[in-house]
């Protein structure tokens, strides 16, 4: 698992299409008892294309999921729980560049 964030781990770091990368959440959303976290994402620089929020299953005191990447260019992501509270960075999300 690669610690990008104190909040969260992802394996692996996402960089070629078609990989699937694991992530485990542990911030804010999950340490205040949020009965379900999802992690909502997209592609592109500015506005999000392809934006999906992928339903995240607890683990333990985290939350898990795995996601297929499908795209090249701006990986984005951010979490919710199902109260519309938002783990996002400050408002400046997490991104990786992907490649072919």
């Amino acid at each position: 698992m690669y610690n990008l964030h104190p909040g969260f781990n992802i394996s692996p770091v996402p960089s070629k299409t078609g990989e699937t990368v694991n992530v485990r959440y542990h911030g804010l959303l999950a340490s205040s008892g949020a009965d379900q976290v999802y992690m909502h994402t997209g592609y592109g620089v500015g506005s999000w294309q392809g934006i999906y929020d992928h339903c995240m299953h607890k683990a333990g005191n985290e939350w898990e999921s795995s996601i297929k990447i499908d795209r090249e260019g701006q990986f984005n992501f951010c979490f919710k729980d199902s109260a519309n509270n938002w783990d996002d960075n400050n408002g400046l999300n997490w991104s990786y560049k992907i490649k072919r």
